[in-house]
């Protein structure tokens, strides 16, 4: 499955869908970037007169990339349309701000998968290639 397939099949749209290139995806884990517009609606009031992005979108963008795309890649030919996922855990340590037009890059290892659940250890990069953000993330991939 190549990685225009899998963005095609995340159960998100704009302005709720935080993959903007899925740079690498395999059994072991995952790897893509997205880029913070200046004019998504959670900037204006978050906070005022000193913009940054919430840490919940932060572990969004994480789970985006570093689960649910991988979630699709590992679940290959099993995924039909009705096929939902839901987030189970996190524990994400928040080390830097992230600021409007940034681009992240996110960084999944599969701790593993098994029974339907997908667990990862994640980190967040900025351009600087800082860490911003790290932990882990586990989640359940449901078919209906």
């Amino acid at each position: 499955m190549t990685a225009a397939e899998i963005i095609q099949k995340l159960p998100y749209d704009r302005p709720f869908l935080f993959v903007d290139e899925l740079i690498r995806v395999d059994e072991n884990g995952a790897a893509g970037t997205f880029t913070f517009s200046e004019n998504l609606d959670f900037y204006e009031g978050h906070f005022k007169h000193h913009p940054l992005t919430p840490g919940v979108i932060l572990t969004e963008v994480m789970a985006q990339i570093g689960l649910v795309c991988l979630g699709i890649y590992l679940s290959g030919d099993q995924l039909t349309p009705e096929t939902s996922f839901g987030l189970t855990s996190t524990a994400i340590e928040f080390l830097k701000p992230v600021f409007p037009n940034e681009k992240v890059t996110v960084i999944s290892e599969k701790i593993y998968f098994r029974f339907h659940k997908l667990k990862c250890k994640v980190k967040m990069l900025n351009e600087k290639g800082e860490t911003v953000c790290e932990g882990t993330i586990a989640g359940i991939i449901k078919a209906n």
